[in-house]
C-alpha cells in the first residue's frame, strides 16, 4: 500500500530520531572509560655495602683538633657489626667517677664527652683533641697509630681488641696496662689509669656535642 505524502513526514521523522538514538548509544559504549593498567610492582634496588676498610684511616691533627670535634669518621660505612661485638656507638658524657672505689666527683674526668664510632670490627674514639682509629684485630699493624693526648706530639701504638664483649686497649711498650670500655646496662663504663667513669649516652655519633 503506497505511503500518502501526509504519513510520509512523520515517518522520515522518526526514522531520524531512531538513528540518532542508535547513534547516540553506540558512542556511549565507546566512550566508557577504561580502568587504569595496573603497573608491575618494581623490586627496591639493593644498596650496595660499604666495608670500613674502604675508608681512610684518620688521625689526629697537629696540635690536637682544639674545642671543635671533626666530623664523624664512620658516617657513609654500612658494614655490620660481626657477631659478638657490643654496639658502643654514640656520644658519652662521664656523669661519675670513682678512685680505687672511692667517689670523686671534683675529679677532672667529671663531664668529660667522647664519640665512639663502629663500623664492622673497627673502631674510632674521639675525645679530648685526639682522634684514635683502629682495627680490633689484636695486631698491632692494625691497632692506634696516632699521638697522645697529654701533648698531641708523643707517639702511641696500641693493640685493640673485643674481648668477652669488653674494648680492650694495649699500648704497646707497657706492660700490663690495659684501658678497657664495656656496657653495663645503659652505661659505658671506662677503666682508665687510676679511675673509673661512667658515662651516659647523650645520642647517636653524628649528633653536635655540647658546648
Amino acid at each position: 500500500m503506497p505511503i500518502t505524502r501526509s504519513l510520509a513526514r512523520p515517518l522520515a521523522l522518526a526514522a531520524a530520531l531512531l538513528l540518532v538514538g542508535s547513534c547516540g548509544t553506540k558512542e556511549t559504549a565507546m566512550t566508557e572509560p577504561t580502568p587504569p593498567a595496573t603497573a608491575p610492582p618494581t623490586t627496591p634496588a639493593a644498596v650496595p655495602v660499604v666495608l670500613a676498610s674502604a675508608i681512610p684511616v684518620a688521625h689526629t691533627p697537629a696540635g690536637g683538633y682544639g674545642a671543635t670535634m671533626p666530623a664523624p669518621i664512620l658516617a657513609g660505612c654500612t658494614e655490620p657489626l660481626p657477631a659478638g661485638v657490643p654496639d658502643l656507638r654514640g656520644l658519652w658524657k662521664a656523669v661519675a667517677v670513682t678512685v680505687q672505689g672511692q667517689p670523686a666527683p671534683d675529679h677532672k674526668a667529671m663531664g668529660h664527652v667522647e664519640r665512639i664510632e663502629q663500623c664492622g670490627n673497627r673502631v674510632v674514639v674521639t675525645a679530648g683533641g685526639v682522634v684514635h682509629d683502629m682495627v680490633c684485630d689484636g695486631t698491632e699493624a692494625n691497632g692506634v697509630h696516632d699521638v697522645a693526648e697529654m701533648d698531641f706530639a708523643t707517639p702511641i701504638t696500641v693493640v685493640a681488641t673485643f674481648e668477652q664483649g669488653v674494648h680492650t686497649l694495649r699500648p704497646v711498650g707497657i706492660p700490663g696496662v690495659e684501658v678497657t670500655r664495656r656496657l653495663e646496662g645503659a652505661q659505658l663504663v671506662w677503666d682508665y689509669l687510676g679511675f673509673t667513669a661512667r658515662l651516659e649516652r647523650l645520642g647517636p655519633p653524628d649528633m653536635t656535642p655540647p658546648a
